[in-house]
C-alpha cells in the first residue's frame, strides 16, 4: 500500500480533527484493539490536537503532534503504524517468518505460505482470513511488517502454497520514511 508513497506527492490535505471526530476515532480504535484500552490516553491524549491527513487512494493518516499513529483506507479498519506497534507490540496478533523471507518482505513482497510453515517460522494462534497481523522475523525483536491474512492459519498449514499474508506497511516503505506528519 505504501511502497511508492511520497509525502510531497500523495498527501492531498490535512486538518485538525474536531473533538467529536477524535472521540469516534478513539472508540473505533478501542473496539478494534481492546488490549490497548488502558493505554489509549497515552496514544491519543484528550488535550492534544489530532490531525487527520488525507492522501491519494482514499487513505487517511491519524497523527498527534508529529507522530503518525494509525491509517485507514476508505471505511476500513484503523491500522497502527509500525512505529506505534513497536511501542505496543501486543496490539496485534503476530506470525513469524523464517530468516529467508526478511529481504523479500523489506522490498514490499507479500508473505507466502512456505515462509510461515518452514523451520524458524511460527503460527501459534489460529486466525481467520482478513485479520490484521504483525509479521515478526526469526531472531528479531520488533515486527517488520503489518499485513492482512488472505487465508486462515489452518489453510496456510494445509495448502502451504500461495499468498498467506498481503503486505500493507513494512519497514522503510513510504509511510515509514515519512517519519512524522509535516505541519
Amino acid at each position: 500500500m505504501f511502497k511508492k508513497f511520497s509525502h510531497l506527492e500523495d498527501v492531498t490535505g490535512q486538518n485538525q480533527a474536531k473533538s467529536s471526530v477524535v472521540r469516534g476515532i478513539r472508540s473505533k480504535v478501542i473496539e478494534q484493539y481492546p488490549s490497548i484500552e488502558q493505554y489509549i490516553d497515552d496514544i491519543l491524549p484528550k488535550k492534544e490536537p489530532v490531525t487527520v491527513i488525507k492522501c491519494r487512494d482514499h487513505i487517511e493518516l491519524v497523527s498527534v503532534q508529529t507522530d503518525l499513529l494509525f491509517f485507514k483506507q476508505r471505511d476500513g479498519p484503523y491500522i497502527p503504524t509500525l512505529r506505534l506497534l513497536h511501542k505496543y507490540p501486543f496490539m496485534l496478533p503476530w506470525l513469524q517468518v523464517d530468516r529467508g523471507a526478511i529481504k523479500f518482505i523489506l522490498s514490499g513482497a507479500n508473505i507466502m505460505c512456505p515462509g510461515l510453515t518452514s523451520q524458524g517460522a511460527k503460527m501459534e494462534t489460529d486466525l481467520p482470513e482478513d485479520t490484521i497481523v504483525a509479521i515478526m522475523a526469526e531472531g528479531k525483536e520488533h515486527s517488520l511488517c503489518i499485513g492482512l491474512t488472505k487465508m486462515t492459519t489452518e489453510n496456510i498449514r494445509l495448502v502451504n502454497k500461495g499468498i498467506a499474508v498481503e503486505s500493507i506497511h513494512y519497514l522503510c516503505d513510504g509511510l515509514w520514511d515519512m517519519k512524522e506528519a509535516k505541519r
